[in-house]
């Protein structure tokens, strides 16, 4: 049977020192949502968070990088000597 320490949410603490300023606006943001400071706060990070994440798994390319692209996908190029070589190589290793 689990104790009920065992059975408490793990968390972790942040803590960060800002200007009176900043704390001011989070204050009031804060309030305008009706939400504490800490709720608005740790909200705000995770929501910065995910899309920091989310963005980092995207790749964005010119006009001209996707044309490219698309041409490369609808007729590739003949593979090169290096391919060549590469794929023996492979085939060799993996029997």
């Amino acid at each position: 049977m689990e104790s009920a320490a065992s059975q408490a949410p793990k968390v972790a603490r942040l803590e960060t020192r800002i200007s009176r300023e900043l704390m001011d606006i989070l204050r009031r943001a804060a309030e305008l949502q009706d939400r504490t400071l800490t709720d608005f706060v740790v909200g705000a990070a995770q929501e910065a968070a995910r899309r920091v994440i989310a963005k980092a798994g995207i790749v964005e390319l010119s006009l001209a990088d996707q044309r490219r692209f698309a041409a490369a996908l609808i007729d590739p190029p003949r593979p090169n000597a290096a391919l060549k070589r590469a794929f023996a190589r492979r085939r060799k290793l993996l029997g």
